[in-house]
């Protein structure tokens, strides 16, 4: 595609995601609290997906989709676009920085989502929502984690956070390994064009993606595991190597 035709198709496309946001934090404020949980929960997943195909990125999912919780899900972060991506897929509940929660638009729709947020620089706090955690997931709930604690470039891993694992210990849960990636549908390879990391810009990234061709995230679910005695550093590692592996580009034909 030309230039000046990414850039027309660009435009199209964040209007269209201008006015889903909106409308997104129309029905929250106008009906969700007249919803049930179920309902809240697959009117999510709709909105989700219908945010990847306003940015122009088809979603595509591998593996055993959890249907239920109680179960804490172990990501890598690569992008804005990962919990939408995530949510399209399955809807569950993220855990997230607290400066999330004041952000204009973005913390109302991570709220109602039921984001979980924290404040990372506080040990006290990390232990409270520690805490928050465990009984969100005892309740039954799908708790989502990116333990890496900030976006990588995709290039490679990066080393995991273990501390908030110990909510899956403390309440007996499995945990189940996601590995996330975006790439080029006519090529088969990695883009970086969804990427948010160091210095670059969300204004950037959003610009990036919505001008980029045809894009795929793909999601790929592990199996589930148990903690089998292992102490949250042990298994942090574990699940690590598990993340690796699954976010590898595994094109479909």
């Amino acid at each position: 595609m030309a230039g000046w035709r990414r850039k027309v198709v660009g435009v199209v496309r964040l209007g269209r995601l201008g006015v889903h946001i909106v409308s997104g934090v129309f029905t929250i404020w106008s009906r969700f609290d007249r919803l049930s949980h179920a309902e809240r929960n697959r009117e999510v997943e709709r909105w989700a997906g219908q945010m990847l195909r306003h940015a122009g990125v088809e979603l595509q999912v591998l593996g055993p989709v959890p249907s239920q919780g109680p179960l804490l899900l172990v990501a890598n972060h690569l992008s804005w676009l990962d919990i939408p991506a995530i949510h399209a897929s399955k809807h569950c509940r993220f855990v997230s920085k607290s400066d999330v929660k004041a952000w204009p638009v973005i913390g109302s729709l991570a709220s109602a989502a039921g984001t979980l947020f924290i404040e990372r620089t506080s040990r006290r706090d990390a232990m409270r929502t520690v805490t928050r955690m465990e009984e969100a997931i005892r309740s039954g709930d799908m708790v989502a984690i990116f333990p890496e604690g900030t976006t990588g470039d995709g290039s490679e891993l990066l080393p995991f956070h273990a501390n908030l694992l110990q909510a899956a210990i403390a309440a007996e849960s499995a945990v189940q390994p996601l590995g996330l990636c975006f790439y080029d549908k006519r090529t088969g390879q990695m883009s970086r064009a969804p990427s948010y990391v160091g210095d670059e810009s969300l204004l950037g990234s959003i610009w990036r993606t919505v001008t980029a061709p045809p894009l795929v995230a793909q999601l790929r679910y592990g199996v589930p595991q148990d903690a089998q005695g292992r102490n949250r550093r042990d298994w942090s590692d574990a699940l690590h190597g598990e993340v690796d592996r699954l976010r590898q580009v595994q094109v479909q034909r």
